[in-house]
Formats: C-alpha cells, sequence, structure tokens
C-alpha cells in the first residue's frame, strides 16, 4: 500500500477515480478510492489522467477538482 504524503496526490486519485459526489460517499469510503486507485494507476498516472480531463472537459473538471479537494480535506483531516 502507497504512503501518500501530500493532499495533491491524494486529490488527484479522488479525481480520477469511481466515486462520484452525487454518492455523497464517506470518508471510509473516500480513503479506500484514494488507496485502490494510486495501486492500481500509480500517482503519475493520476496526475497525468487529472491534466487530461482538464484540457478535454475544463467546464465539468473544475466542479470536480473542487468537490475532490474539500473532500479529501475531510477525509484525512487530523
Amino acid at each position: 500500500m502507497p504512503v501518500l504524503d501530500t493532499d495533491d496526490t491524494r486529490t488527484d486519485a479522488l479525481f480520477v477515480s469511481h466515486l462520484q459526489r452525487s454518492q455523497q460517499p464517506t470518508p471510509e469510503l473516500i480513503r479506500a478510492a484514494v488507496t485502490a486507485t494510486v495501486d492500481r494507476l500509480g500517482e503519475n498516472t493520476c496526475a497525468a489522467l487529472v491534466a487530461q480531463e482538464f484540457g478535454e472537459h475544463p467546464d465539468c473538471a473544475l466542479g470536480r477538482m473542487r468537490w475532490a479537494r474539500r473532500a479529501i480535506q475531510a477525509a484525512f483531516a487530523a
């Protein structure tokens, strides 16, 4: 299991994960999705997929990124 040190990495992983804001995922589901996504894709691929999405769908990507950032802050709060 990778050690995720930064909120940026976690946010990228949540952004490209299968979870949707409409599902209202719990902090436990968010943490599990982040770990599974990084295990499956790796940190660099997550970042590349985020960049691709912003290039192709900037209008949708912005809202998802805002949600992902807030969700990560809540799910990984100390």
